[in-house]
């Protein structure tokens, strides 16, 4: 077939685009007039991150995962509520990994120390270690508390608060106003008359490449043309865009209209960070789905992204597992993932190796939502440094299995997800075929 392949924007000065924006500064693309908000977006990449859906967090069950390299855990006290603490125990310094959940207690499997909770998702209460023979042993343990973080169970996900400095008493933490900013209905989107699918990925490559893949709007149409179940996207057929960029103190959000028909959206991309992104299908109140991506920087070239798929089409649970959409949609994203995985890869090689150079990479027109992104980032990480830990670690890769279990890098949920699928289809469609044909 011929490459009908059209410029989504011809800007007449690149380098207009290439330099941080003025605040109040008015750019024309393709005579497209958009204005810049006052207020730039709030620096910062520590916060809150969705670490897990809530169903990966069963009662008496650990969850071990990193933030920045840091290694973290969650579990259920004994109320139900989520506890996130540094996966050291505080009386040798050893990692609670093969240690146990009883009765909402964690205990490290070093020596036995056990840790009761006040179950007030507040403080965890004391050490115990009965066994030990020591005569000041009630003073110390009553002294001894474990270093957590503010966790919030939220849309039936589990969001962590990571700063550079845990609490040993949550009394103390103050900053968890901009939890809302994570609700898709504060973001136009009801999930009221929604059902969702949900993948989980683990990527061995640079974290804010992931979210820079995902603020891309041109990839999808080369990259994705044929794996994407929608007419629109195609790289075969490319339409033509005009672009609208807002900008506050909580998100960056990129909006494409039909050049053909100006008033019609074709998708919304929106960054709230320092995790989170959304994309809509046209305006949020009136889009069928929205996508919901959270990208975790576990550490240093690992990183984990959760996706959720909320949409108000085929919500009939009967049809949806006799087409076995679920499963079909599923599968659908991790070919996805797959096809962007060697791109972020060789992409975090060459930044690694310095071999990305700032003259030699070159924004266009539809880049601009990046440009914005990377300018953030780079103020972000010089204001937290979170990676500060990274050089003291180069050689040290005692948790990469622990926390690296998804695909595509490891493709075990890709490969029962197959497996469902196949095993569906028999039940529903072969087996029937069978019993009718022996009757016969």
């Amino acid at each position: 077939m011929e490459n009908k392949q059209i410029n989504f924007f011809k800007t007449k000065d690149i380098n207009t685009v290439l330099k941080p924006f003025k605040k109040g500064t008015v750019v024309n693309i393709d005579n497209l007039e958009v204005r810049e908000k006052q207020k730039d977006l709030k620096l910062g990449l520590y916060g809150w991150y969705a670490i897990c859906p809530s169903t990966e967090l069963q009662k008496n069950k650990i969850h071990y995962f990193s933030l920045f390299d840091e290694p973290l855990l969650l579990f259920r006290d004994k109320n139900n509520n989520v506890r996130c603490i540094k996966n050291i125990c505080p009386h040798r310094g050893s990692s609670f990994y093969g240690g146990s959940i009883s009765n909402g207690e964690l205990t490290c499997p070093y020596h036995g120390a056990r840790f009761s909770s006040q179950g007030n998702c507040q403080n965890i209460d004391r050490i115990i270690c009965s066994h030990i023979v020591d005569n000041n042993y009630d003073n110390y343990a009553k002294r001894i508390y474990l270093s957590q973080y503010k966790v919030v169970e939220k849309g039936s996900y589990i969001f962590v608060y990571f700063t550079d400095k845990s609490e040993t008493d949550l009394n103390n933490f103050k900053d968890d106003a901009l939890i809302s900013n994570y609700e898709l209905t504060a973001n136009g989107f009801s999930v009221k008359d929604s059902v969702s699918e949900e993948v989980l990925v683990d990527f061995k490559c640079d974290w804010s490449r992931i979210i820079e893949n995902h603020l891309d709007i041109l990839h999808i149409f080369w990259v994705h043309g044929d794996t994407i179940p929608d007419k629109d996207v195609n790289k075969n057929v490319l339409v033509s865009f005009n672009q609208k960029i807002n900008i506050n103190t909580n998100y960056i959000e990129s909006i494409y209209f039909y050049k053909s028909n100006p008033t019609k959206e074709f998708i919304r991309i929106k960054y709230i960070p320092p995790g989170r992104i959304l994309i809509y299908k046209g305006d949020p109140a009136a889009s069928r789905y929205v996508q919901v991506l959270d990208h975790i920087p576990l550490g240093d070239n690992k990183a984990r992204v959760i996706v959720r798929h909320y949409r108000k089409f085929l919500k009939n649970k009967f049809l949806n597992n006799l087409i076995l959409f679920k499963e079909i949609q599923k599968k659908i994203f991790y070919k996805i993932f797959d096809e962007d995985y060697m791109i972020l890869k060789t992409q975090t090689y060459n930044q690694k190796l310095g071999l990305i150079k700032n003259d030699e990479i070159k924004l266009l027109g539809e880049d601009r939502i990046i440009n914005y992104f990377w300018n953030w980032y780079k103020k972000s990480e010089e204001k937290d440094n979170p990676w500060k830990h990274i050089n003291k670690n180069k050689e040290l890769n005692v948790y990469d299995e622990i926390i690296l279990k998804y695909p595509p890098e490891i493709k075990k949920l890709e490969v029962i997800n197959n497996i469902n699928i196949i095993r569906k289809t028999f039940i529903r469609y072969a087996a029937p075929l069978l019993f009718l044909l022996l009757i016969i």
